[in-house]
């Protein structure tokens, strides 16, 4: 009993440190357009965000049962197959914040869960329903749908708006950027800080500290929004650039409709129970309104990056969760190596990562390499209509009036008159 009981603790404190994993991943999700466009000074942003992920932590449950009740088989789930689980979820996530990439701590989370499950008791136990109709479409179809709502709302922004004071407008923007930013950061605890609160309620069924079907208790509620609170205060300044700066450049009228976009997707796909990507979310709105603009750029090899680290979240998560299961399986002395081999590796990749150190600091800075307008940004520009008012023109009537040839010859001097 004293082993099961260390066991559950450590899962429990694991799944909190992937909890703040995730905090310090996907601040840019909700502040990385603000920053940007200097809405807000980058550590008032963090602090903002980390309030609202916790006062979200407690709006619902309903994607956290989805953690727990729906996709994996509670019953013969040991506390170690969890354990395992989050060593997959943790070192993705470590990993994509270490280049920069805006990937899926949801989806790292799920995919670790899936390949540990399997490896322990067969795909049987893995309900594929609910991984389809809850994960997989939700992943195709959020970042799409949000994309092209971005960009009309973008589109319409600028015709609106196309005629008001430059500045004026720019300064409404950016206070509508802080209410829909504060939304995003809201919706983000609402959803992301459950999954926590799932993962540990399944640990605890799995332990058998509480009953096969139960909600998660208050104080798994609070210690995950907590967890995931710090974390966001801790800035993943990295990723924030590049969901700032390496994606697209935005204004402030794009910002807020990138942001007001996500978080109206993300906050419907919690109640439903959708255990949603809010990195996919955020990144397809942000792209969608980059396009909305004329003129403006979406960085195409910065978003095939990031769509090819969505792609392998899923199976390189598991795939690290199913090989930590196979050595959890060997006894305690498995479950020691592998927790060693996580602090280890995780130690390892903040070394790595002070060798080049972003911080709120530098956070805007750009290594001035940019990506000219490819095929659709230039396709989608060509259509946008022109804004509205009146167009004056001015024609520069010297350019078609030749200059006078210019000659190096002086010319010949005037005679004195003659005297008589």
């Amino acid at each position: 009993m004293e082993n099961f009981s260390l066991i559950l603790a450590i899962v429990v404190i694991t799944a909190l440190a992937f909890d703040f994993t995730n905090g310090f991943h996907d601040t840019a999700n909700a502040m990385a357009t603000t920053i940007s466009t200097g809405a807000l000074k980058p550590k008032v942003a963090v602090a903002m965000s980390a309030a609202l992920n916790l006062v979200g932590a407690f709006l619902s449950v309903e994607v956290a049962n989805t953690i727990s009740k729906g996709l994996v088989d509670e019953n013969g789930i040991r506390p170690e197959v969890i354990f395992a689980a989050l060593v997959g979820a943790i070192l993705w996530n470590l990993m994509t914040w270490l280049v920069g990439l805006p990937s899926s701590s949801s989806h790292a989370l799920m995919g670790g869960l899936i390949g540990a499950t399997v490896a322990s008791a067969g795909f049987g136990a893995v309900h594929g329903d609910v991984l389809v109709t809850k994960v997989l479409l939700p992943a195709v179809a959020a970042p799409v749908v949000a994309g092209v709502a971005a960009m009309l709302a973008t589109r319409f922004s600028y015709g609106i708006g196309g005629t008001a004071d430059g500045e004026a407008t720019r300064k409404g923007y950016r206070a509508g950027q802080i209410a829909s930013a504060g939304l995003v950061s809201l919706a983000h605890g609402t959803n992301d800080a459950q999954k926590t609160m799932g993962i540990i309620t399944l640990a605890l069924i799995a332990g058998g500290a509480i009953a096969p079907g139960s909600n998660p208790p208050t104080w798994v509620i609070l210690s995950a929004g907590l967890a995931i609170a710090l974390g966001t205060y801790i800035g993943g300044w990295r990723i924030i650039r590049t969901m700032g700066k390496g994606l697209t450049d935005l204004e402030p009228r794009q910002g807020f409709a990138a942001q007001t976009s996500a978080a109206t997707a993300i906050l419907a796909s919690s109640h439903l129970g959708f255990s949603l990507s809010t990195t996919h979310v955020v990144s397809g709105s942000v792209m969608g309104a980059g396009l909305g603009r004329k003129g403006g750029v979406v960085r195409w090899s910065t978003a095939t990056r990031m769509v090819v680290a969505w792609a392998l979240t899923l199976p390189a998560a598991a795939l690290v969760g199913a090989l930590a299961e196979s050595v959890t399986d060997l006894g305690d002395w498995g479950t020691a190596v592998v927790a060693v081999f996580l602090v280890g590796a995780s130690a390892a990749i903040w070394k790595f990562s002070r060798r080049e150190v972003v911080d709120s600091a530098n956070v805007n800075a750009v290594d001035g390499t940019e990506e000219p307008a490819g095929v659709v940004t230039a396709a989608i520009a060509a259509v946008t209509p022109p804004p509205t008012g009146t167009l004056t023109v001015t024609e520069d009537l010297t350019a078609t009036i030749p200059a006078p040839a210019a000659t190096d010859t002086a010319a010949p001097a005037v005679p004195p008159a003659a005297t008589v």
